[in-house]
């Protein structure tokens, strides 16, 4: 998977799709700053999933970001989207390639290089490491450090994507080291201070 190295983020949508949405995406991605986009959603029926999906999947394309689907599989072959991450408890990565083909299908690996390496071996198109601070959007199981970033990029070429609450101040400690990706969600939809797309412009 090639990647662009001024493209590092990696957007996880909100948890709930609110009224401006839609064009608080667009002009986020109007900016070029972003490679990926995961939806998210995880109380939504499989209609409203399939009604929200179909509006992000045009939107990523006209801007040339892939467009992935958190967790569920079958939801990704039904919008033919760009391909799925799954966690470690969904489908393995061999049935789910038998499901979407040549997609993209990436892997959470928590805090393990030992995950990493059955996540490369399997065919993953990326490894996610995380948490690598405490999050608002998800409870912290897992803490992650710099040593494993470093480590797995030693071990493979697999693209790496970081996340857990990463924000304007700690995300370039990530790039430097050695993540190729910032996992996103937060900051951007959650942030008090800031609206999303001022508070992605300070992802320089």
């Amino acid at each position: 998977m090639k990647f662009n190295k001024n493209k590092f983020i990696y957007i996880v949508s909100p948890l709930k799709i609110y009224k401006s949405f839609f064009s608080d995406l667009i002009n986020i991605l109007k900016l070029n700053k972003v490679s990926f986009f995961q939806l998210r959603l995880k109380k939504k029926s499989l209609k409203e999933k399939l009604i929200i999906g179909k509006k992000i999947k045009r939107i990523c394309k006209k801007f040339n970001v892939k467009f992935l689907i958190n967790d569920d599989v079958y939801l990704a072959k039904q919008l033919d989207a760009d391909g799925c991450h799954l966690g470690q408890k969904d489908m393995n990565i061999s049935d789910a390639r038998k499901l979407i083909g040549n997609k993209i299908i990436g892997i959470t690996c928590h805090n393990s290089i030992k995950l990493a390496k059955i996540g490369i071996k399997n065919g993953a198109d990326y490894l996610a490491f995380g948490a690598f601070n405490s999050s608002k959007t998800k409870k912290t199981k897992f803490k992650a450090s710099f040593n494993l970033l470093k480590t797995a990029s030693k071990i493979t070429k697999t693209p790496i994507v970081a996340i857990g609450g990463i924000n304007s101040k700690n995300y370039k400690k990530l790039l430097l080291n050695k993540a190729n990706f910032l996992a996103i969600s937060g900051y951007i939809w959650k942030n008090k201070k800031l609206k999303p797309i001022e508070a992605i412009k300070k992802l320089k």
